[in-house]
């Protein structure tokens, strides 16, 4: 028993990554949704605020409320949340309404090897030829399951052009707010549970400010939000998908080499396809070579411990 425990704390970063990546599957497919109905800069501030106030009140039970932050991990985690939830998802959320959830989470693999760079170059987190591999085949899997289908989508050039440039903006403000996290969780004893909060602070402080001209709140829609359907489809995304999901990803970031996080924390596509299952979705024999490559790659990063 003791050794499985051992284990289980070995291998919590990538532990915590997965469950991310499947509560993240399931609250794309439902933002998605929501995105027809909520605009994407509206729909960030909402699991903003929804997600604030579920990580004060666990905070608070926790008893962890008074804890010492230095002035350098509080900057760099406020300004991750800044780059990374306020650009970075309002960006993927605007890149779902162009694209849809599958073409969007396809480009968002870039991510992982921009990660890696980056983590490399500013942070010296060096990884060894396994790992990139485990990184390559990971990635290759993921995008070999998104990028079924995505084709046959219709839409203007224009809109096609826009879904592009959200996802692409949205894959190097995540990669970005990744490495600005890890490098925090280096220059001090941060919890991951204070880590979301500070990144989710971050992100909605540029929202606010975004939202403060006059033109830009002409954009809400709020009649949508009298829908007691669509205030529970929304709750439960946050809750799920931003609230647990950004702490998951914290604990991820914490425990494990940023460029590893990254990549286990893009394989939500993978997910999706038990949800397609549930959905009476046909699944193709592509998927499940995808899947097969890709758990392959995450095999080969657990490997590496």
């Amino acid at each position: 028993m003791d050794t499985i425990f051992n284990k289980v704390v070995d291998f919590r970063g990538e532990i915590a990554a997965l469950l991310c990546a499947g509560l993240w599957a399931i609250a794309s497919v439902i933002y998605a949704r929501l995105g027809e109905l909520i605009p994407p800069i509206q729909l960030n501030l909402m699991k903003g605020i929804v997600a604030i106030a579920l990580l004060l009140l666990t905070i608070l039970i926790k008893g962890e409320l008074l804890i010492a932050i230095s002035p350098l991990p509080l900057c760099l985690l406020i300004l991750s949340g800044i780059v990374g939830i306020g650009l970075g998802d309002t960006a993927f959320l605007a890149a779902i309404n162009c694209l849809g959830a599958r073409r969007a989470l396809l480009i968002e693999t870039l991510a992982p090897a921009l990660t890696a760079i980056l983590a490399l170059v500013f942070l010296e987190e060096r990884l060894n030829i396994t790992a990139w591999s485990g990184i390559l085949l990971s990635v290759f899997g993921v995008a070999w399951v998104a990028v079924e289908r995505t084709f046959n989508r219709s839409g203007t050039v224009i809109h096609l052009w826009q879904g592009l440039n959200f996802s692409l903006l949205s894959a190097i403000a995540t990669a970005t707010g990744s490495v600005l996290a890890r490098a925090a969780f280096l220059h001090g004893n941060v919890s991951p549970l204070w880590a979301a909060l500070l990144r989710l602070s971050g992100g909605l402080l540029i929202i606010v400010v975004w939202i403060s001209f006059p033109n830009r709140r002409r954009s809400f829609q709020l009649e949508t939000l009298r829908s007691r359907r669509v205030i529970a489809a929304a709750f439960f995304a946050i809750f799920f998908g931003t609230y647990l999901g950004i702490w998951l990803q914290q604990t991820a970031i914490k425990f494990t080499t940023v460029g590893i996080a990254s990549t286990l924390l893009q394989t939500s596509p993978l997910f999706v396809i038990p949800i397609a299952i549930w959905r009476g979705e046909k699944v193709s024999l592509r998927a499940v070579i995808g899947v097969t490559i890709a758990i392959a790659g995450i095999a080969l990063l657990f490997y590496l411990k």
